[in-house]
This record gives structure tokens, C-alpha cells and sequence, in this order.
């Protein structure tokens, strides 16, 4: 009874307490449009920012050059990317893992090499050849990380040893020449297998074989890195080394598979430039490592690790296939499309740790 009386001349002293709680003012409502306004500004900008950018990209060239919206220029477009894309896709979880890898390059013409000579001038099964090249990449990316965790060196300092390393392998290999070639020496003439230029040349009810390539590792490489331990583990030791070590994360282990999957890569990709060139050489994909870091950087990867995704990193990559191709339509010269090309990835840097600052941090 106490109670309720309480409660009675609470109500007559103060009778808009029992009234319900006006409805919010329009002040307010409007802070909630801005707030939320920004939430999407800054998802958009987290996430979205590659495909934004080659968005606009597409548009400015549709106004540009007619010529762009073409098919065969589409098609041209995912034939020329797909080999960085498959490089990109290596690099990324490379970097994802606090590492680089600036020997990729170098592996590619030593693997396009090795399964060129195998086919032309050992004879061997096209499969054989193949399987050799893709070994061959593996095995280089294998010695890359051992020398790496093993050797307590810095990745740059070791796969940079490691490009001169491979190069110089790939010149003994083929003699310092394009194979297949008439070895004058040797008195050989050798030929490469159609199956093997349809890699890099053919396609599939008109879809280029090597973006259905590029699609099928994308789809792997995601899978990995966001459904199984190993990229987990990726993730882990690119964040933060010593909490990876203390949660019982094998560094060594990590770092090894690592840049194996992208000496495989490199690998792949060799192989499909040289269906694609219906050649290898050992000066094959000069400079194809700043071309799969820049597309990493594009893609929105951190480049100290621990944050990034091979999507983003294949939207990069095309990115770069797309600004290549427009520049070509528009008669730049290729001495300023390097600079560009240069400028944009300095742009992209800064406004990368831009946007982490602001929105991140």
C-alpha cells in the first residue's frame, strides 16, 4: 500500500512522467542519416575503394576512346591480365604474411624455361614438361623460405638473391635463347605441343583459357586464405609475429608454404605466358614483380601485413590491364606510361594509409 501510494502522488506532482517519451526531433533524425551516411562513406572507402576506382576507370575510357567497349578489346584486356593476376595472387598472400617476394619474375622465365626445353628439345610428354615447369617453381619458392626462416634473412634481401639466382639458371637452361629456337651448337630444332600454346591462346566457348585460369586460383586462393588454418595462420604472423609464436602458430612452417605457393604460381603463370607467346626465354617477365606488388597495392593489401584479400588483389590487377589498354588506345607513349603507372601507385599508397588513419585507427 506504501508503495502504491508513492507512486499515485508521484503522478499527480509530475504528471508527464507517466506520458510516453516523445518522438525524436527532426535534429536528431538527422544525425542518424549523417551517422549512418558514414558508415557507408567508410565502408565503401575500407572496402570498396578498388572497385570504385576501376569503375571510374571504365567510365572515363568509354568517353575517351570508342574503341574500349569492344569485345575483342575485353578479351584482349583478360588475356594480357591474367598473368599478373596470377602473380598478384601469390604476392598477396605474401605480403598478407609481412613478406615480398621480388624473385617472381625470375621464377616464371626459369619454369617457362624448363618446361619449354623439356617439351622441345627432351622430348618429353607435354604433361611431363608441365609438371616439370610447376615443379620447378615450387621448388625455388621451397629454398626461398627455408633460406628465409632458416637463414634468419629478410625477405627482400633474400628474394632479391634469389631473382639474380634464377635468371641465371634460366640463361643456362636455354643458352641465352628463346625456345623453341635452332640451337646452333646442339643442331636441334624444337617445337612446342598445341596443347600447351592453348594454355595461353585458346579459349572456351569464347571465355580466353587464361582468365578461366586466373579464375579458378582466385577461387582457390580465397579459400585458403579464408577457410582453412593455413591462411588463418597468414593472417596471424602478418598481424603480429610474436602473438602468432605465443598462440602456437608455427612461423617457420607458415613462411615456407608461403612462398612455395607462389613460386607454384609463378609456375602456372610461365606456363601460360608461354602458350600465350608460343615461346619462353630466360629475360621472359622482366619487371613482373613491381607489376604483382603494384597490383597487390592497388588491390588495398596492407604492405605490412596482416590485412588484404586476393579479390581485391585480382581487381588491381585488372585495374592495371585496363589503364595499360586505355593508355595504348589513347597513343600515350609507353616512356610516360611507366610514369603514370608510377605515379598512380604512389597515390594509392598515400591514400591507403590515409584512409587507415582516418577510419581505422
Amino acid at each position: 500500500m506504501r508503495e502504491q501510494r508513492k507512486k499515485l502522488s508521484t503522478i499527480k506532482n509530475n504528471p508527464k512522467s507517466s506520458l510516453p517519451s516523445r518522438a525524436p526531433s527532426e535534429s536528431s533524425l538527422m544525425n542518424q542519416w549523417i551517422y549512418m551516411g558514414g558508415g557507408v562513406i567508410r565502408k565503401i572507402l575500407l572496402k570498396g575503394g578498388p572497385v570504385v576506382a576501376m569503375l571510374f576507370l571504365i567510365i572515363y575510357l568509354a568517353f575517351a576512346t570508342p574503341h574500349f567497349f569492344a569485345m575483342s578489346n575485353f578479351l584482349n584486356i583478360t588475356r594480357q591480365s591474367s598473368i599478373n593476376a596470377i602473380l598478384a595472387i601469390g604476392q598477396t598472400m605474401v605480403i598478407i604474411g609481412a613478406g615480398i617476394d621480388l624473385s617472381v619474375g625470375a621464377v616464371l622465365a626459369l619454369s617457362a624455361s624448363m618446361s619449354a626445353v623439356a617439351v622441345s628439345y627432351w622430348g618429353l610428354n607435354m604433361a611431363v614438361g608441365i609438371l616439370l615447369g610447376l615443379g620447378t617453381g615450387a621448388l625455388t619458392g621451397f629454398i626461398t623460405g627455408v633460406i628465409i626462416t632458416k637463414g634468419r634473412i629478410p625477405d627482400f634481401v633474400a628474394t632479391l638473391a634469389m631473382m639474380t639466382t634464377a635468371r641465371g639458371l634460366a640463361l643456362i637452361l636455354t643458352q641465352g635463347l628463346p625456345v623453341p629456337s635452332h640451337f646452333t651448337a646442339l643442331k636441334l630444332v624444337g617445337y612446342l605441343p598445341a596443347g600447351l600454346i592453348w594454355l595461353g591462346s585458346g579459349d572456351i566457348l569464347g571465355v580466353p583459357v587464361p582468365a578461366l585460369i586466373t579464375v579458378a586460383i582466385t577461387i582457390l586462393g580465397w579459400m585458403i586464405m579464408t577457410r582453412t588454418t593455413l591462411g588463418r595462420a597468414i593472417y596471424a604472423v602478418g598481424g603480429n609475429r610474436e602473438a602468432a609464436r605465443i598462440s602456437g602458430i608455427n612461423f617457420v612452417r607458415t613462411k615456407i608454404i608461403t612462398y612455395t605457393i607462389m613460386g607454384l604460381l609463378a609456375g602456372v603463370a610461365g606456363i601460360v605466358l608461354t602458350g600465350r607467346l608460343n615461346s619462353a626465354n630466360a629475360l621472359m617477365a622482366d619487371g613482373a614483380e613491381l607489376q604483382s606488388i603494384a597490383a597487390v597495392v592497388i588491390g588495398g593489401t596492407n604492405l605490412f601485413g596482416g590485412e588484404g584479400g586476393v579479390v581485391g588483389s585480382l581487381i588491381g590487377a585488372f585495374i592495371m590491364g585496363i589503364l595499360g589498354n586505355g593508355l595504348n588506345l589513347l597513343n600515350v607513349s609507353a616512356f610516360w606510361q611507366r610514369v603514370i603507372l608510377g605515379l598512380i601507385i604512389i597515390s594509392v599508397v598515400v591514400f591507403d594509409q590515409w584512409r587507415r588513419r582516418r577510419f581505422v585507427l
